[in-house]
């Protein structure tokens, strides 16, 4: 009797978004991560990954603040409302991360004490370490499927090619 290999395809594929909460790119890249979100669900696990640039100083201050609020529950939704507000960032720095963690309904207080306290440097430090072993400068990179797509030069094709990616992954 032989055997033949069949493997399944895996149910999910996981998307690695490298940001930096204060990138413009990275603002611009979300509507391709709702597209991906619509087309996928639950099949694709979009994963906020921390790579803050040094020429964004509030950049470190709103990934730490990301990590609470993901503790939280509410993750994603704080980093797209930072990003949106990316230009104010600049000018109010982390009284704008705790203004939008009220907005939200994220624990304000829980934001500016971890912005205090550090809690969450070494996730961000992680990520960042981790970003800059596979080669990501700049912001945003995804990877997906061990490939990393450089979003940062370029979005032109980057959807396509992340969906490419997966529907391969996926056996779609």
């Amino acid at each position: 009797m032989s055997e033949t290999n069949t493997a399944a395809a895996p149910s999910s594929v996981v998307l690695d978004v490298w940001c930096d909460l204060a990138c413009t790119d990275c603002r611009a890249a979300l509507e391709d991560l709702r597209a991906l979100r619509a087309r996928y669900g639950d099949r694709m696990e979009i994963r906020l990954r921390h790579f803050p640039l040094a020429k964004h100083p509030h950049a470190y201050a709103a990934a730490q603040a990301a990590e609470e609020a993901a503790v939280q529950g509410l993750g994603w939704p704080y980093a797209e409302a930072v990003l949106a507000r990316a230009e104010e960032l600049a000018g109010r720095g982390e009284k704008l991360l705790v203004a939008v963690a009220e907005e939200l309904g994220v624990d304000a207080g829980e934001v500016d004490t971890a912005l205090i306290d550090g809690r969450h440097m070494l996730v961000v430090d992680a990520d960042q370490a981790e970003g800059k072993a596979i080669g990501v400068t700049g912001t945003p990179t995804y990877v997906i499927g061990g490939e990393r797509l450089d979003g940062g030069e370029s979005r032109e094709g980057l959807r396509e090619r992340v969906e490419e990616i997966a529907d391969r992954l996926l056996g779609a």
